[in-house]
């Protein structure tokens, strides 16, 4: 087993760098079972808006490219990886542990999980979009995304951003199960169920990227951004 540590400030807030090393972690698990966790009291409180808030539109573009590039990454990992979600996932965070074959959360009440993106004003990355309604089903995926709410482990566990509630014994233990399964068989059947979600072309996902900045350079969003970090 190969385990991830999403570290960094903000409670394990996405940036560039987060990405670059869950890239680097990924190619070099190279193929082990993978448990993904963040340091500390969270899982990932999201994206990192002082990176975010600096961003011109090209450096935006090129980030939430790189969300999307490191989200397939992790979503296509051949062999399993399970999300120990031990504190709050929001919005990326969600997205991250929705990347993942398992999902097993804190049963902290504290917790909280959910994708708040269209109540933040944005729209979600194109092969992110593709990834999030992939797992949470043509049923689920609109009260999640268009809600927008931000949920308790048992309201995430009912709507499919956790499989279980427990332990990291709990997920070690259905990471163990997993990989107990002939390697190559769980790659090929993990290809299979998941064929197509991330194949979107480069061009493709570059004119709904292109489209979705309307939303993310909004002065809307801006002023959002700039009351979350208090200025």
């Amino acid at each position: 087993m190969r385990e991830i540590v999403i570290d960094a400030p903000g409670k394990n807030a996405i940036s560039t760098e987060v990405l670059e090393g869950l890239e680097r972690d990924l190619n070099e698990a190279a193929g082990e079972p993978v448990l993904l966790t963040g340091k500390g009291d969270a899982f990932s409180a999201g994206l990192n808006l002082e990176e975010v808030a600096g961003f011109d539109r090209a450096g935006l573009d090129a980030f939430l490219a790189h969300l999307d590039r490191a989200c397939a990454l992790l979503f296509d990992y051949p062999a399993p990886t399970v999300a120990w979600v031990n504190g709050h996932a929001i919005a990326g965070g969600s997205v991250i542990a929705l990347c993942c074959d398992h999902r097993v959360g804190a049963d902290n009440p504290k917790m909280k999980l959910g994708l708040n993106e269209t109540a933040l004003g944005v729209t979600f990355p194109p092969i992110v979009f593709r990834i999030v309604r992939h797992r949470l089903g043509e049923r689920l995926a609109p009260e999640v995304m268009l809600g927008a709410g931000l949920f308790g482990p048992e309201e995430a566990h009912r709507l499919g951003i956790l499989d279980a509630l427990g332990t990291r014994e709990d997920a070690e233990a259905a990471l163990s199960h997993r990989a107990s399964h002939p390697v190559d068989a769980y790659a090929a059947t993990k290809a299979q169920l998941q064929a197509g979600v991330t194949g979107l072309g480069e061009a493709a996902a570059a004119q709904i990227r292109s489209a979705a900045m309307v939303q993310w350079t909004s002065e809307t969003f801006r002023a959002r951004i700039a009351a979350a970090l208090g200025r």
